[in-house]
């Protein structure tokens, strides 16, 4: 897709809302995802890619030149992240419609990114199927899926969302301690942290403690508990 970033997209006229393309801005660390975005848009004459930017700061500022209908977020990026950068375009342009990218459907990185004012989220693996979709419910305003989408996720992780404790349990074991340890620090017998770890491991369907963590730092179970 050709970028015109030359001349930035205005607001539409009452004449022209039905007939001007729909303004997107993309933004990703991996370039070969921002082709895969773009060959996606392009295939859609109602779409029109007008920028792209690998990290929030630069986001923030195309953002700012540009006025885009709909951002495309991702959100863990090198620098500002998709999070910080959400919470910095909404506070300067309150009615900026941002749409996360996310790889997992129980991300808690989407919650942290939704509570900061992103209007949806879509799983990577369904760009192709669902991109221009949602670009359109977006721009028309149809909120429905993001008023929802906190619930969804929580739907999504149901019985399997980790508990307060089970957390605290993981946070000690990702900074390398041991049962005996865990249970010293968090008053509770080894045993209990022997039954926690248990009930980890089922959860996130891993295979080990080690597994665990990945896990729950690839998801951003951790880290959205304000814990790394």
């Amino acid at each position: 897709m050709r970028l015109n970033d030359s001349n930035p997209p205005h607001p539409p006229n009452f004449g022209d809302q039905e007939t001007r393309p729909i303004t997107v801005m993309a933004v990703d660390d991996h370039p070969i995802f921002l082709d895969g975005i773009a060959s996606i848009l392009d295939t859609d004459a109602g779409i029109r890619l007008v920028g792209q930017a690998n990290d929030g700061a630069t986001a923030l500022a195309r953002y700012r030149e540009l006025r885009p209908d709909v951002t495309l977020m991702d959100i863990q990026m090198r620098g500002m992240d998709g999070i910080a950068a959400t919470r910095a375009i909404l506070a300067e342009f309150p009615e900026a419609r941002i749409v996360v990218l996310t790889t997992y459907e129980g991300d808690g990185y989407v919650v942290a990114a939704i509570e900061a004012g992103a209007f949806a989220y879509i799983l990577k693996s369904s760009l192709r199927s669902d991109l221009l979709a949602l670009v359109k419910s977006v721009h028309q305003g149809r909120r429905s899926r993001a008023l929802n989408v906190t619930r969804e996720l929580q739907h999504c992780l149901g019985s399997e969302r980790l508990t307060t404790r089970e957390l605290d349990v993981l946070r000690l074991v990702a900074q390398g301690q041991s049962n005996k340890r865990v249970g010293v620090l968090l008053d509770i017998a080894e045993e209990t942290v022997k039954t926690h770890m248990k009930n980890i491991l089922l959860k996130l369907g891993a295979n080990d403690r080690a597994h665990a963590v990945a896990l729950a730092l690839g998801r951003g179970l951790l880290a959205a508990t304000g814990q790394s």
